[in-house]
Protein backbone atom coordinates (compact mmCIF):
# COMPACT_ATOMS: atom_id res chain seq x y z
CA UNK A 1 0.00 0.00 0.00
CA UNK A 2 1.34 3.44 -0.81
CA UNK A 3 1.11 5.41 2.48
CA UNK A 4 1.46 9.20 3.13
CA UNK A 5 2.52 11.39 6.68
CA UNK A 6 1.93 14.73 5.61
CA UNK A 7 3.25 17.39 7.92
CA UNK A 8 0.69 18.95 10.48
CA UNK A 9 -0.80 22.18 9.62
CA UNK A 10 -3.09 22.78 13.09
CA UNK A 11 -2.03 25.89 14.85
CA UNK A 12 1.47 24.87 16.87
CA UNK A 13 0.89 21.35 16.47
CA UNK A 14 4.61 20.11 16.01
CA UNK A 15 3.62 16.59 16.24
CA UNK A 16 4.68 14.16 13.50
CA UNK A 17 2.22 10.96 12.15
CA UNK A 18 5.22 9.09 13.02
CA UNK A 19 8.55 8.45 13.98
CA UNK A 20 11.46 7.05 11.74
CA UNK A 21 11.10 3.60 13.54
CA UNK A 22 7.22 3.25 12.36
CA UNK A 23 8.40 4.14 9.00
CA UNK A 24 10.89 1.83 9.20
CA UNK A 25 8.56 -0.84 10.01
CA UNK A 26 6.18 -0.10 7.38
CA UNK A 27 8.69 -0.23 4.85
CA UNK A 28 9.86 -3.54 5.95
CA UNK A 29 6.48 -4.95 5.41
CA UNK A 30 6.95 -3.95 2.06
CA UNK A 31 4.50 -0.80 1.78
CA UNK A 32 5.97 2.51 0.33
CA UNK A 33 5.79 5.27 2.79
CA UNK A 34 5.94 8.89 1.25
CA UNK A 35 6.81 11.91 4.22
CA UNK A 36 6.34 15.61 3.50
CA UNK A 37 9.52 17.44 4.00
CA UNK A 38 10.10 19.33 6.98
CA UNK A 39 7.85 16.57 8.76
CA UNK A 40 10.13 16.20 11.82
CA UNK A 41 11.40 19.42 12.67
CA UNK A 42 8.88 19.86 15.56
CA UNK A 43 10.52 17.15 17.16
CA UNK A 44 14.29 17.17 16.12
CA UNK A 45 14.47 15.08 13.40
CA UNK A 46 15.02 15.68 10.18
CA UNK A 47 14.11 14.35 6.58
CA UNK A 48 17.55 12.51 6.65
CA UNK A 49 16.32 10.06 9.00
CA UNK A 50 13.30 9.21 7.67
CA UNK A 51 14.71 8.46 4.35
CA UNK A 52 17.55 6.59 6.23
CA UNK A 53 14.24 4.64 7.31
CA UNK A 54 12.88 4.25 3.72
CA UNK A 55 10.89 6.99 3.68
CA UNK A 56 10.42 8.77 -0.19
CA UNK A 57 10.55 12.84 0.63
CA UNK A 58 7.65 15.02 -1.06
CA UNK A 59 7.95 18.24 -1.25
CA UNK A 60 4.42 19.43 -0.78
CA UNK A 61 0.87 18.55 1.00
CA UNK A 62 -0.61 17.88 -2.59
CA UNK A 63 1.72 15.53 -3.89
CA UNK A 64 1.33 13.38 -0.19
CA UNK A 65 -2.46 13.26 -0.94
CA UNK A 66 -1.72 12.56 -4.77
CA UNK A 67 0.51 9.67 -3.94
CA UNK A 68 -0.83 7.59 -0.79
CA UNK A 69 -3.90 5.81 -0.18
CA UNK A 70 -3.23 5.60 3.63
CA UNK A 71 -2.43 8.75 5.27
CA UNK A 72 -1.28 9.19 8.51
CA UNK A 73 -1.73 11.96 10.85
CA UNK A 74 -1.94 13.29 14.32
CA UNK A 75 -5.00 15.97 14.57
CA UNK A 76 -8.14 16.44 12.42
CA UNK A 77 -8.12 17.25 8.58
CA UNK A 78 -7.57 20.97 8.11
CA UNK A 79 -10.03 22.48 5.28
CA UNK A 80 -7.25 22.72 2.76
CA UNK A 81 -6.74 18.76 3.70
CA UNK A 82 -10.27 18.10 3.09
CA UNK A 83 -10.02 19.32 0.00
CA UNK A 84 -7.38 16.79 -1.17
CA UNK A 85 -9.44 13.46 0.52
CA UNK A 86 -10.41 11.33 -2.12
CA UNK A 87 -12.94 8.72 -2.40
CA UNK A 88 -9.88 6.42 -2.40
CA UNK A 89 -7.90 7.81 0.77
CA UNK A 90 -8.01 6.44 4.01
CA UNK A 91 -7.52 8.76 6.46
CA UNK A 92 -6.38 7.44 9.42
CA UNK A 93 -6.02 10.10 12.82
CA UNK A 94 -7.89 11.53 16.12
CA UNK A 95 -11.04 13.38 14.62
CA UNK A 96 -13.47 14.07 17.48
CA UNK A 97 -16.14 14.52 15.10
CA UNK A 98 -18.80 14.66 17.69
CA UNK A 99 -17.98 18.24 18.70
CA UNK A 100 -17.76 19.53 14.62
CA UNK A 101 -20.44 18.97 12.46
CA UNK A 102 -18.81 20.81 9.53
CA UNK A 103 -15.96 18.64 9.65
CA UNK A 104 -17.81 15.86 9.87
CA UNK A 105 -19.93 16.51 6.99
CA UNK A 106 -16.70 18.04 5.18
CA UNK A 107 -15.37 14.02 5.37
CA UNK A 108 -19.11 12.74 4.92
CA UNK A 109 -18.78 14.77 1.28
CA UNK A 110 -15.09 13.53 0.17
CA UNK A 111 -16.25 9.60 -0.39
CA UNK A 112 -12.84 8.69 1.60
CA UNK A 113 -12.94 6.05 4.81
CA UNK A 114 -11.72 8.15 8.13
CA UNK A 115 -10.92 5.99 11.43
CA UNK A 116 -10.50 7.59 14.01
CA UNK A 117 -7.54 6.70 16.88
CA UNK A 118 -9.65 7.97 20.05
CA UNK A 119 -12.91 5.53 19.08
CA UNK A 120 -10.65 2.07 18.71
CA UNK A 121 -11.65 0.53 21.77
CA UNK A 122 -11.30 -2.88 23.53
CA UNK A 123 -13.71 -4.96 24.94
CA UNK A 124 -12.84 -3.80 28.59
CA UNK A 125 -14.30 -0.48 27.55
CA UNK A 126 -10.18 1.15 27.43
CA UNK A 127 -9.26 3.76 23.97
CA UNK A 128 -5.39 2.00 23.18
CA UNK A 129 -4.60 4.86 20.85
CA UNK A 130 -6.16 7.36 23.11
CA UNK A 131 -4.50 6.52 26.47
CA UNK A 132 -0.80 8.02 25.75
CA UNK A 133 -2.42 11.03 24.62
CA UNK A 134 -4.67 11.75 27.71
CA UNK A 135 -1.48 11.25 30.16
CA UNK A 136 0.08 13.61 28.37
CA UNK A 137 -2.91 16.19 28.55
CA UNK A 138 -3.68 15.04 31.75
CA UNK A 139 0.11 15.80 33.01
CA UNK A 140 -0.04 19.16 31.52
CA UNK A 141 -3.19 20.36 32.90
CA UNK A 142 -1.85 20.19 36.68
CA UNK A 143 1.45 22.05 34.80
CA UNK A 144 -0.32 24.37 32.76
CA UNK A 145 -3.32 25.16 35.65
CA UNK A 146 -0.17 25.75 38.23
CA UNK A 147 1.57 28.46 36.28
CA UNK A 148 -1.65 30.65 34.98
CA UNK A 149 -2.29 30.61 38.85
CA UNK A 150 0.31 33.09 39.25
CA UNK A 151 -0.41 36.35 39.18
CA UNK A 152 1.83 37.45 36.01
CA UNK A 153 -0.44 34.69 34.19
CA UNK A 154 -3.69 36.58 35.35
CA UNK A 155 -4.21 34.31 37.95
CA UNK A 156 -4.85 35.03 41.74
CA UNK A 157 -0.86 34.50 42.71
CA UNK A 158 -1.52 30.96 45.10
CA UNK A 159 1.11 28.50 44.87
CA UNK A 160 0.70 24.53 44.27
CA UNK A 161 2.22 23.56 47.56
CA UNK A 162 1.86 26.50 49.90
CA UNK A 163 4.41 27.25 52.21
CA UNK A 164 4.46 26.42 56.13
CA UNK A 165 1.34 28.22 57.52
CA UNK A 166 -0.20 29.51 54.63
CA UNK A 167 -2.73 27.10 52.72
CA UNK A 168 -1.90 25.53 49.23
CA UNK A 169 -3.97 25.61 46.32
CA UNK A 170 -7.32 23.55 46.28
CA UNK A 171 -7.46 21.64 43.03
CA UNK A 172 -10.61 19.92 41.45
CA UNK A 173 -10.10 17.16 38.80
CA UNK A 174 -13.72 16.17 37.34
CA UNK A 175 -13.62 12.63 35.76
CA UNK A 176 -11.13 10.18 36.53
CA UNK A 177 -10.24 8.41 33.81
CA UNK A 178 -6.88 8.36 31.70
CA UNK A 179 -6.65 11.98 32.19
CA UNK A 180 -7.88 13.21 35.42
CA UNK A 181 -5.61 10.58 37.37
CA UNK A 182 -2.73 12.18 35.49
CA UNK A 183 -4.12 15.04 36.86
CA UNK A 184 -4.62 14.17 40.30
CA UNK A 185 -1.03 12.13 40.23
CA UNK A 186 0.67 15.46 39.40
CA UNK A 187 -1.52 17.89 41.46
CA UNK A 188 -0.54 15.79 44.73
CA UNK A 189 3.04 15.63 43.54
CA UNK A 190 2.54 19.45 43.56
CA UNK A 191 1.69 19.77 47.15
CA UNK A 192 -1.64 21.07 46.48
CA UNK A 193 -5.20 19.80 48.20
CA UNK A 194 -6.96 17.90 45.24
CA UNK A 195 -10.60 16.62 45.26
CA UNK A 196 -11.79 13.98 42.95
CA UNK A 197 -15.32 13.83 41.43
CA UNK A 198 -16.53 11.14 39.06
CA UNK A 199 -20.09 8.65 38.30
CA UNK A 200 -18.02 5.47 39.20
CA UNK A 201 -17.62 4.79 42.80
CA UNK A 202 -15.66 1.99 42.38
CA UNK A 203 -13.26 4.64 40.56
CA UNK A 204 -13.41 6.55 43.51
CA UNK A 205 -12.57 3.84 45.58
CA UNK A 206 -10.07 2.81 43.32
CA UNK A 207 -8.13 6.37 43.43
CA UNK A 208 -8.34 6.35 47.48
CA UNK A 209 -6.35 3.00 47.80
CA UNK A 210 -4.01 4.45 45.60
CA UNK A 211 -3.33 7.82 47.25
CA UNK A 212 -4.53 7.34 50.91
CA UNK A 213 -5.37 9.85 52.45
CA UNK A 214 -3.91 12.70 49.95
CA UNK A 215 -6.87 12.91 48.34
CA UNK A 216 -10.47 13.81 48.68
CA UNK A 217 -13.05 12.18 46.30
CA UNK A 218 -16.63 12.96 45.57
CA UNK A 219 -19.68 11.09 43.73
CA UNK A 220 -20.77 13.55 40.80
CA UNK A 221 -23.67 15.42 41.51
CA UNK A 222 -24.69 19.05 40.07
CA UNK A 223 -24.68 19.34 43.95
CA UNK A 224 -21.04 18.15 44.66
CA UNK A 225 -19.86 19.86 41.61
CA UNK A 226 -21.14 23.15 42.34
CA UNK A 227 -20.03 23.48 45.84
CA UNK A 228 -16.61 22.07 44.84
CA UNK A 229 -15.80 24.47 41.98
CA UNK A 230 -16.58 27.46 43.53
CA UNK A 231 -14.40 26.59 46.36
CA UNK A 232 -11.30 25.33 43.97
CA UNK A 233 -8.46 27.52 42.82
CA UNK A 234 -7.67 25.14 39.69
CA UNK A 235 -10.49 23.01 37.83
CA UNK A 236 -9.60 20.59 35.61
CA UNK A 237 -12.46 19.47 33.24
CA UNK A 238 -11.24 15.54 32.23
CA UNK A 239 -15.14 14.31 31.24
CA UNK A 240 -14.76 11.83 28.10
CA UNK A 241 -17.91 9.58 26.85
CA UNK A 242 -16.11 7.59 24.03
CA UNK A 243 -17.21 8.83 20.75
CA UNK A 244 -19.80 11.31 22.48
CA UNK A 245 -19.71 15.19 22.80
CA UNK A 246 -18.49 15.97 26.38
CA UNK A 247 -21.66 16.47 28.74
CA UNK A 248 -21.48 20.17 29.90
CA UNK A 249 -21.18 19.72 33.95
CA UNK A 250 -19.93 23.10 35.06
CA UNK A 251 -21.82 26.08 34.39
CA UNK A 252 -21.47 29.65 33.67
CA UNK A 253 -23.54 30.06 36.97
CA UNK A 254 -20.86 28.08 38.98
CA UNK A 255 -17.99 29.85 36.98
CA UNK A 256 -19.34 33.40 37.93
CA UNK A 257 -18.99 31.99 41.86
CA UNK A 258 -15.26 31.35 41.48
CA UNK A 259 -12.98 33.80 43.29
CA UNK A 260 -11.35 36.26 40.42
CA UNK A 261 -8.02 34.78 39.32
CA UNK A 262 -9.34 30.42 39.53
CA UNK A 263 -8.19 28.95 36.78
CA UNK A 264 -10.03 25.77 34.55
CA UNK A 265 -8.27 23.73 32.24
CA UNK A 266 -11.06 21.73 30.16
CA UNK A 267 -8.96 18.45 28.80
CA UNK A 268 -12.36 17.61 27.49
CA UNK A 269 -12.46 20.31 24.75
CA UNK A 270 -11.18 17.94 21.95
CA UNK A 271 -15.28 16.84 22.80
CA UNK A 272 -16.97 19.87 22.79
CA UNK A 273 -15.51 20.51 26.82
CA UNK A 274 -17.23 19.47 29.72
CA UNK A 275 -17.61 23.10 31.17
CA UNK A 276 -20.37 25.26 29.49
CA UNK A 277 -18.32 28.66 29.14
CA UNK A 278 -15.27 26.32 27.48
CA UNK A 279 -14.44 27.07 23.57
CA UNK A 280 -11.77 25.97 21.61
CA UNK A 281 -8.15 27.85 21.83
CA UNK A 282 -4.53 27.53 20.40
CA UNK A 283 -1.13 27.38 21.71
CA UNK A 284 -0.58 30.71 20.11
CA UNK A 285 -3.42 32.29 22.21
CA UNK A 286 -4.17 29.33 24.94
CA UNK A 287 -6.28 31.59 27.63
CA UNK A 288 -9.12 34.01 27.91
CA UNK A 289 -11.69 35.41 30.80
CA UNK A 290 -14.68 34.71 31.80
CA UNK A 291 -16.33 36.43 34.87
CA UNK A 292 -12.10 37.06 36.17
CA UNK A 293 -11.66 33.20 35.41
CA UNK A 294 -8.91 32.26 33.37
CA UNK A 295 -9.80 29.35 30.99
CA UNK A 296 -7.24 26.98 29.21
CA UNK A 297 -9.18 25.47 26.50
CA UNK A 298 -6.40 24.85 24.23
CA UNK A 299 -7.14 21.81 21.68
CA UNK A 300 -3.99 20.15 20.52
CA UNK A 301 -2.46 20.26 24.80
CA UNK A 302 0.33 17.19 23.42
CA UNK A 303 1.39 19.43 20.58
CA UNK A 304 3.25 21.66 23.11
CA UNK A 305 5.44 18.70 23.92
CA UNK A 306 5.41 17.07 20.81
CA UNK A 307 8.62 14.95 20.97
CA UNK A 308 7.27 12.86 24.20
CA UNK A 309 3.98 13.54 22.41
CA UNK A 310 4.85 11.67 19.08
CA UNK A 311 7.19 8.74 20.60
CA UNK A 312 3.86 8.23 22.64
CA UNK A 313 1.88 8.28 19.73
CA UNK A 314 3.46 5.97 17.86
CA UNK A 315 3.95 3.43 20.03
CA UNK A 316 0.01 3.19 20.21
CA UNK A 317 -0.96 3.77 16.61
CA UNK A 318 1.10 1.56 14.72
CA UNK A 319 0.05 -1.76 14.94
CA UNK A 320 -2.99 -0.56 13.22
CA UNK A 321 -1.30 0.97 10.66
CA UNK A 322 0.14 -2.17 9.90
CA UNK A 323 -3.12 -3.76 9.93
CA UNK A 324 -4.63 -1.41 7.64
CA UNK A 325 -1.52 -1.47 5.03
CA UNK A 326 -1.15 -5.68 5.46
CA UNK A 327 -5.12 -6.34 4.73
CA UNK A 328 -6.86 -3.20 4.00
CA UNK A 329 -9.85 -1.82 6.24
CA UNK A 330 -12.46 -4.63 5.46
CA UNK A 331 -10.38 -7.63 6.15
CA UNK A 332 -9.09 -5.94 9.29
CA UNK A 333 -12.72 -4.71 10.70
CA UNK A 334 -13.49 -8.34 10.52
CA UNK A 335 -10.56 -9.73 12.47
CA UNK A 336 -11.15 -7.05 15.26
CA UNK A 337 -13.64 -5.68 16.56
CA UNK A 338 -11.78 -2.90 18.91
CA UNK A 339 -10.52 -1.85 15.39
CA UNK A 340 -14.18 -1.96 13.52
CA UNK A 341 -15.20 0.82 16.20
CA UNK A 342 -12.75 2.90 15.17
CA UNK A 343 -14.32 3.21 11.78
CA UNK A 344 -16.12 6.50 11.70
CA UNK A 345 -16.62 7.06 8.21
CA UNK A 346 -16.93 4.60 5.51
CA UNK A 347 -16.52 5.80 1.85
CA UNK A 348 -18.65 8.95 2.81
CA UNK A 349 -21.11 7.08 5.24
CA UNK A 350 -21.16 8.19 8.86
CA UNK A 351 -21.29 4.74 10.48
CA UNK A 352 -20.61 5.19 13.83
CA UNK A 353 -24.15 6.07 15.58
CA UNK A 354 -23.19 8.25 18.59
CA UNK A 355 -21.66 10.53 16.31
CA UNK A 356 -24.78 10.58 14.25
CA UNK A 357 -27.31 11.26 16.74
CA UNK A 358 -24.98 14.42 18.24
CA UNK A 359 -24.91 16.11 15.12
CA UNK A 360 -28.75 14.92 14.26
CA UNK A 361 -26.65 13.46 10.95
CA UNK A 362 -27.74 10.42 9.08
CA UNK A 363 -26.44 6.99 10.55
CA UNK A 364 -25.63 4.00 8.01
CA UNK A 365 -25.03 0.63 9.77
CA UNK A 366 -21.39 -0.70 8.95
CA UNK A 367 -22.37 -4.08 7.38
Amino acid sequence: MNIGIPKEIKNNENRAGLVPGGVKQLTQDGHTVYFQAGLGLGIGIDDQEYENAGGIKLASLEDIFEKADLIIKVKEPQPVEIALLKPRHILYTYLHLAADKELTQGLMKSGATCIAYETIQNKDGSLPLLIPMSEVAGRMATQVGAAYLQANNGGKGILMAGVAGVREAKVTVIGCGIAGNNAIKMALGLGAKVTAIDISTRRLAQLEDIYQMGLSTLYSSPETIEKTVIESDLVIGAVLVAGAKAPKLVTREMISKMQKGSVIVDIAVDQGGCIETCKPTTHENPTFEVDGVVHYCVANMPGAVPLTSTYALTNATLQYARMIANHGVDKSAERDEAFRKGINIYKGKLVYKQIADDLDLTFSELS
